[in-house]
């Protein structure tokens, strides 16, 4: 029987209230346990002594008696080390799921298409419009030879 140092949520709809119980792992989560050890509030401020209260003789028991205590409570008892408890880090519970990784491809490959296009639409005018300046330039040098010509009669 593996057992867990776990919350049972109680109170009523929109005002969860937390008991500290020892229970069988395989018992739902308000279902039956073992024994009470305590209680948690998240309703009232982090800094209420009332938040969360434990008996912490009857808590090193069942750690004693091989009761491995959730994440949650595991912080709740490492305020009175009674146990070490570590934040976990898991970075693949951030990652997009694989839906969501090809929805982001399809965008990015869009976004990549469409700045194709808008770099090949600006070439575009450009190149048009060196076209355009390039005859403005000739026609100066066109005209001074007339110029000149008009110099000399």
């Amino acid at each position: 029987m593996a057992l867990k140092i776990r919350l049972a949520r109680a109170g009523a709809k929109k005002r969860p209230f937390y008991r500290i119980v020892v229970a069988d792992s395989r018992s739902p989560r308000d279902g039956r346990f073992i024994e009470k050890l305590g209680t948690y509030n998240p309703l009232l401020p982090k800094d209420n002594d009332n938040r969360v209260n434990f008996d912490s003789e009857r808590v090193k028991h069942w750690l004693d008696r091989g009761a491995k205590p959730t994440d949650r409570v595991a912080r709740f008892l490492s305020t009175q080390d009674l146990v070490t408890w570590q934040a976990s880090n898991n970075p693949e519970k951030a990652k997009p799921k694989a839906k969501a990784q090809e929805r982001m491809r399809e965008a990015e490959e869009a976004a990549k298409a469409a700045a194709e296009e808008a770099a090949a639409a600006a070439e575009a005018p450009a190149e048009e419009a060196a076209a355009e300046e390039a005859p403005a330039e000739e026609a100066p040098a066109e005209e001074a030879p007339a110029e000149e010509e008009a110099k000399e009669r």
